[in-house]
């Protein structure tokens, strides 16, 4: 026996086909067109966790007594735990589903132990010649026996097509559910298939143009569909769900920037805490396909600039940091869009000086309610900065603490309430500086945020006794204040905290 070996092909470069040029007979060749399907009456709920449920209403002449159908053109990740099946007069038996596609990597596997034609073409003469083979190996590379030798397949360049007697018939061409079943009658009638699909998912977009002389923003809402499942849904009847149902996915996006949730309800179709999105007409989502379709378009909607920054407890900033940009506006139905958000990325633009519009930055929503107000963060302003600093810090008495009690009763000029400590308390008073910078021609506010007020459950019992401009206390930890410095200038503000840390 000889074997013969040489440069060995590659699986990868064999079972892909592109130094081999697979074939079958005509016979076998016999395969539905791709722009043909077997499907029905075909509608698709697709949900944001790359869920997708799918019902698929077919017209079908099923026998009486016990017989096998088959359902091509399904869900190639079909969940087969999830399907059920509906069909007058019928019961299902058994079903399976037969998720080897006809590939060459699949074809050659298939046809271990098996004898196939080699066909090899002399590029110098044209002249084919034929010999038959024996499939021994596809691991690592492909063996084959030809007579009485042993071969490895060359990938040395010359044309080689294999040609297969036959598909093997355990391999389809599309994915193929096969349902037995039992029926008590005969004819034809509707026969529903139901079943849950990954890859098959949507997210949403939003394309805004911000007009900051005018205070508003014109708002698109694009839905994105993506199909990798393997299979084309043609002419689909195709709902969105806004909303995670629970199939161990984490649900609802990351919600960013959004100032308070609204109280008002949607003028659209809910099932249950979901929204839904319907896509008008029909569609057909080509696998492998994304497809973009309009939901919103709402121009003049109010919307202002605002910059913000916030600074921690004791916060000694080396230098000047940039405040953030931010896009705020409201999707309540006076005033602003009017409808309630699927979770997704708004993009914003603005004109420039020849009414081009320009990027300006981006953000991500989580399902938001109708009537919220949201503040997305486009990016750092390059013009306005601050810097925060403990400007001075020294310990107190507990008696000077007291002093600036605001719950002391004195009545003729005595105390009569007491507080009695029963250990020694040592207090602090912390004069915080922020010094703002402003190289805009304009003047603009800068809503600055001072956070770790309650550091401790003992130490809530804080005070501000001093401040260059009134704060808003947004609870226990947090003061805001809205910090208005003028045009090409600087401002400082000094706000002095007494504190038991």
């Amino acid at each position: 026996m000889t074997i013969r070996t040489s440069t060995r092909l590659s699986a990868a470069t064999l079972l892909a086909a592109t130094a081999l040029a697979l074939a079958v007979p005509a016979a076998a060749q016999s395969l539905p067109d791709p722009d043909e399907t077997a499907q029905g009456d075909v509608a698709v709920t697709i949900y944001q966790n790359g869920q997708a449920l799918v019902q698929d209403v077919r017209q079908l002449n099923i026998p009486r007594g016990t017989t096998r159908i088959e359902f091509p053109d399904v869900s190639a990740q079909i969940r087969p735990q999830t399907l059920s099946f509906a069909a007058a007069g019928t019961a299902i038996v058994e079903q399976n589903f037969d998720f080897d596609l006809l590939t060459p990597q699949k074809l050659m596997e298939k046809a271990v132990g098996e004898t196939v034609t080699l066909i090899r073409t002399n590029p110098a003469t044209g002249v084919e010649t034929t010999e038959r083979a024996e499939i021994l190996s596809v691991a690592g590379g492909v063996v084959i026996r030809i007579g009485d030798r042993i071969e490895v397949l060359r990938d040395d360049g010359l044309p080689v097509r294999v040609v297969f007697d036959e598909v093997p018939p355990n391999l389809r061409a599309r994915p193929t559910l096969s349902v037995t079943l039992n029926s008590n009658q005969s004819g034809t009638r509707p026969a529903t298939i139901r079943y849950l699909t990954p890859g098959l998912g949507w997210t949403s977009d939003y394309v805004a143009l911000y007009d900051e002389a005018r205070g508003t923003v014109d708002m698109q809402g694009w839905v994105t569909l993506t199909n990798n499942t393997g299979t084309t849904f043609h002419n689909a009847d195709t709902l969105l769900v806004a909303g995670n149902p629970n199939a161990g996915y984490n649900g609802g996006g990351p919600r960013r920037d959004m100032v308070r949730p609204g109280t008002e309800t949607a003028d659209r179709e809910r099932l249950g805490d979901y929204y839904l999105y319907p896509i008008e007409g029909r569609t057909t989502i080509a696998n492998a396909q994304t497809k973009q379709v309009s939901f919103l378009d709402v121009q003049g909607v109010p919307a202002r600039r605002i910059y913000s920054i916030g600074s921690g407890w004791l916060q000694n900033d080396s230098d000047f940091r940039p405040a953030s940009s931010a896009i705020s506006f409201s999707s309540a139905s006076e005033g602003g869009l009017g409808d309630a958000l699927p979770a997704g990325t708004v993009r914003f633009y603005q004109n420039d000086r020849e009414g081009n519009p320009q990027f300006i930055g981006e953000n991500g929503i989580g399902h938001t309610p109708m009537g919220s107000t949201l503040a997305l963060t486009t990016g750092n302003a390059f013009d306005v900065f601050m810097q925060a600093e403990v400007e001075n810090r020294q310990r107190i008495t507990g008696e000077e603490y007291e002093r600036s009690a605001r719950y002391r009763v004195i009545e003729d000029g005595e105390v009569v309430r007491e507080i009695t400590e029963e250990r020694a308390l040592t207090y602090y008073r912390t004069t915080m500086r922020y010094t703002f910078t402003n190289a805009k021609p304009e003047p603009v506010t800068v809503e600055l945020t001072q956070s770790g007020l309650a550091q401790y459950w003992w130490g809530q019992d804080f005070r501000v006794t001093s401040e260059d401009l009134p704060g808003e206390q947004l609870n226990f930890d947090t003061r805001r204040y809205q910090v208005t410095i003028p045009a090409n200038s600087e401002r400082v503000v000094r706000v002095t905290y007494e504190t038991r840390y």
